[in-house]
């Protein structure tokens, strides 16, 4: 089975199976604990290899990332865009990031972990975060509601659509549907009238 497995990494470019390893590694154990030594390891080539596509852990940083989101790309906010009514389109949306954050788990814990320990990442997950901003103005539109009411639903939405929250609430025992549901209804309850 091993053997197998060498002869298949063997097979990919040189430049893939480092991305391979350095997206491995850094599920494993982190960014900010990968070393060059295990990359270079991991995908079968010598140190000096890794450095020569790519010569800095920027670089190396930037590589990983593109990788990996090619295949795990982050939901389409044209996907509940045209959804009218406002709880439907923020479940729909909730129901498609929670999947995402599920899906990629492993390295949203790790890379998030170590952002401020390297700087690399900070840059490469700027477009995330600004991302998911974006994603908060659009889901905050629309309730009906404006003033303080309308801020209250902003930071709410905001904090539904973080990777903590939804982490948070699936290691409290929660399924995905119960984590879109209640934060669904934390937003919803916001714009209710008083009776």
């Amino acid at each position: 089975m091993m053997n197998t497995y060498v002869h298949s990494m063997s097979e990919k470019p040189t430049r893939e199976r480092i991305l391979d390893a350095v997206v491995e590694l850094h599920e494993e154990v982190g960014p900010a604990d990968t070393t060059i030594s295990a990359i270079a390891e991991r995908a079968g080539v010598q140190r000096l290899t890794v450095y020569r596509h790519f010569p800095d852990e920027r670089e190396l940083i930037r590589g990983c990332s593109a990788h990996w989101s090619e295949q795990n790309p982050p939901p389409d906010p044209a996907d509940w865009a045209g959804i009218q009514d406002s709880r439907e389109r923020l479940t729909t949306a909730l129901q498609a990031l929670y999947a995402y954050f599920e899906a990629g788990e492993e390295m949203l814990i790790q890379v998030i972990r170590d952002e401020e320990k390297v700087p690399a990442l900070q840059e490469v997950l700027a477009p995330f975060w600004s991302y998911l901003v974006e994603i908060a103005g659009g889901l905050s539109a629309g309730w009906g509601v404006v003033g303080e009411t309308q801020r209250l639903v902003r930071a709410a939405v905001g904090h539904a659509l973080r990777f903590g929250t939804w982490h948070s609430l699936r290691r409290e025992g929660l399924t995905n549907e119960e984590a879109v549901r209640l934060m669904t209804d934390l937003v919803s309850g916001l714009v209710r009238p008083e009776s």
